[in-house]
């Protein structure tokens, strides 16, 4: 007899489809990062990237003290650009798996929230990148003196720029945490509001914990978007939170097994 559309799939049926996604998923992570290695090795990938430190060199460039430093750089990029560009399958194939258990209202919720998460990741990048970066190594070669000259390795720069722009992309990623706190029912906007002193201070310590050098310029690069993004999820947080409490409120009516007259 065939199993009825309606009834729930069997728990082997369930990892059996897990697999097939995870696998497809993969095969387009391996295609894109292949595809973003070839690509990234017609442009002159390191010169780009280390334009924020190149002024500061003295007319010198970047230096590498292993035959392979060169090659793990642009590995490391291209499985970043790849992710990127394979983020759209992996994101589809995990809403297939999840969908057929999520309400409606919920479904409603993914897009804008996987849009908004990428906005805001590559909004924290650029902050590091186009920002954060000259402050901190102007700051941090600053230290040399008449008995040393810069000769920063290229990988070790590039270590420095991946991990900080890593920080600030999952740093700039608050307001959608704080929005799925909300959907769980873990915060609410008046709890939020009444600990924004404490965000301040947080942000603050956050900031300069995360920026090496000048504790003033570099810190406000980083606490002010921050707070700033706090607020946001305030205006975020209220708005799902009236939209949690109208569901709980229509959930909560008792049917009287009354029907408007068509």
């Amino acid at each position: 007899m065939p199993t009825p559309p309606t009834a729930e799939m069997p728990f082997l049926d369930h990892l059996e489809e897990l697999r097939w996604r995870l696998i497809k998923s993969l095969g387009a992570l391996a295609f894109t990062v292949a595809l973003s290695f070839a690509a990234l090795t017609q442009i002159d990938l390191i010169g780009i990237l280390a334009r924020p430190i190149l002024p500061l060199l003295h007319g010198h460039k970047l230096i590498f003290t292993h035959p392979t430093d060169s090659f793990s750089i642009y590995m490391t990029m291209s499985l970043t650009l790849g992710v990127i560009l394979a983020l759209p399958i992996i994101v589809y194939q995990a809403w297939a798996f999840l969908s057929p258990a999520l309400h409606r209202h919920e479904k409603q919720l993914v897009a804008p929230v996987t849009i908004g998460a990428g906005l805001l990741f590559v909004g924290g990048v650029s902050v590091a990148y186009f920002g954060v970066m000259p402050l901190a190594l102007r700051w941090l070669l600053a230290f040399q003196t008449a008995s040393m000259e810069p000769m920063i390795s290229g990988l070790e720069y590039f270590d420095f720029l991946f991990s900080m722009s890593l920080a600030f992309g999952l740093c700039f990623e608050l307001p959608i945490v704080i929005l799925v706190l909300t959907a769980l029912g873990l915060v609410n906007p008046a709890f939020l509001r009444k600990y924004r002193r404490h965000a301040a201070v947080l942000c603050t310590f956050i900031g300069a914990f995360l920026t090496p050098g000048d504790l003033i310029w570099t810190t406000i690069a980083m606490a002010v978007p921050l707070y700033l993004l706090y607020e946001l999820s305030i205006f975020l947080s209220a708005i799902m939170y009236r939209r949690r409490q109208r569901s709980q409120a229509a959930a909560e009516l008792p049917d009287d097994g009354y029907r408007a007259p068509a």
